[in-house]
């Protein structure tokens, strides 16, 4: 006998293929659209859908802007997805710098405001939710900023004598940054139980960090130093790899979003670039994924699901 989870899974199936197919036809080069989206109707998978996370996960700067508080894009992976799947009961409660103390307390955003709790959106109703956050707990951005060889009043790339943050996070021997990492991981399991304490049915994923910038980097067409560059890529995927190992532990989903953008870094062409870079060719914030990041994030969520 068919099952409904079997149906489901079956429709979620369709619904990735679907997308993979289209994306393989699709020109490469910027995206304008909304995001992913099939030429025919599976029905929905999951009736309902939680999206949590940081920027990497609300889009700021990518149109259209769908809450101005938290920077967050009608155009980013979590909308695409419910699009694809016809998911009506969907929120996006994901927000530009939120930390994970923001998914059970209160962000004050830039503009002064205070958001609600990311985890208030839950309900026992819920069925699926995504989680993407955790760099702005152990500095990756930050970080980043502090890679960059770049002179501060005229904007240029400007080489010092040597690396900038591959050798200053190291004290005695002792990597700071993954220390910072190490420290911060059992979090996520922390985070999986939370999640199914507030939503007992939901289909947990937590999803993972795009390649930022190749080893070796492109100095100066990106003005971070080759090291520094090799460094930075490194601690990114330190951090992907205890999302990984935590969500193993807690029997949820890992959403790998690391090598299905090797080849799409900032350091490549506009039109191949899923990661923007300092200085954006598509409307994105600096350091982050554009809509084509976003679409790409889109089907890596969807294939998980119908695996």
């Amino acid at each position: 006998m068919t099952t409904a989870r079997h149906r489901r899974l079956g429709a979620v199936a369709a619904a990735a293929f679907s997308v993979l197919a289209a994306a393989a036809c699709t020109d490469p080069g910027p995206s304008t659209g909304s995001g992913a989206s099939t030429g025919s109707d599976p029905g929905p998978a999951y009736s309902s859908y939680v999206a949590l996370g940081d920027s990497f996960t609300a889009g700021p700067m990518i149109p259209p802007r769908v809450d101005p508080a938290c920077a967050r894009s009608g155009s980013n992976y979590p909308h695409a997805v419910a699009r694809t799947l016809g998911i009506d009961d969907f929120r996006d409660v994901s927000c530009s710098s939120a930390t994970t103390a923001n998914l059970s307390g209160p962000q004050v955003v830039s503009s002064g405001s205070t958001v609600a709790a990311q985890y208030e959106a839950l309900t026992p109703d819920t069925e699926l939710v995504t989680v993407g956050i955790g760099g702005n707990d152990i500095g990756l951005v930050a970080l980043a900023g502090s890679c960059l060889a770049l002179d501060r009043s005229s904007g240029r790339a400007s080489a010092p004598a040597g690396p900038l943050c591959a050798t200053a996070n190291v004290r005695d021997g002792v990597d700071l940054v993954d220390r910072a990492i190490d420290d911060f991981a059992p979090t996520y399991g922390a985070i999986a139980q939370e999640i199914r304490d507030r939503a007992p049915q939901a289909r947990i994923l937590l999803v993972g960090y795009p390649t930022g910038i190749r080893d070796g980097g492109c100095y100066p067409d990106q003005p971070i130093l080759p090291d520094d560059a090799t460094y930075l890529q490194a601690k990114i995927d330190r951090l992907n790899a205890a999302m990984r190992q935590q969500a193993d532990a807690a029997g949820v989903d890992y959403v790998d979003l690391r090598e299905s953008t090797v080849g799409h870094d900032a350091c490549q062409p506009a039109a191949q670039r899923w990661t923007e870079g300092l200085f954006p060719s598509q409307p994105a914030a600096p350091l982050h994924p554009n809509a084509d990041g976003h679409r790409n994030a889109a089907e890596q969520v969807l294939v998980t699901i119908a695996d």
